[in-house]
């Protein structure tokens, strides 16, 4: 089951202290984004951060499961309607992750 336009533009809305959050259709669901930067999932119209250590004490409730079938385990965000709380902790996790790394040119990578 895919999520719905309108639960992925609640979750970017709550989301949008943090930064510029943007989403991107991903493999039938959504990456999300800050900043240019990826941190997280929304999947079946379910909330899911990438897990760091930083942002581990922050949380209400730590709920470790896999976004879709084979992933790894992510945190899992069900209380997504305290829009301070929830802009909080993707500030955090986005500081905690690493840049992204520069997009090569196609020409770059026809040599290879």
């Amino acid at each position: 089951m895919a999520s719905s336009s309108d639960f992925v533009q609640y979750i970017v809305d709550q989301c949008a202290k943090a930064g510029d959050i943007t989403v991107k259709k991903m493999f039938g669901d959504y990456g999300i984004y800050c900043n240019g930067k990826i941190f997280g999932l929304i999947c079946d119209d379910c909330f899911y951060l990438k897990p760091t250590e930083t942002v581990r004490p922050l949380l209400r409730i730590v709920d470790m499961r896999p976004p879709y079938e084979g992933a790894r385990d992510y945190f899992y965000i069900g209380d997504v309607d305290d829009r301070d709380y929830i802009s909080l902790i993707v500030y955090e996790t986005c500081k905690a992750l690493p840049e992204p790394k520069p997009k090569r040119n196609r020409k770059d990578k026809k040599g290879l």
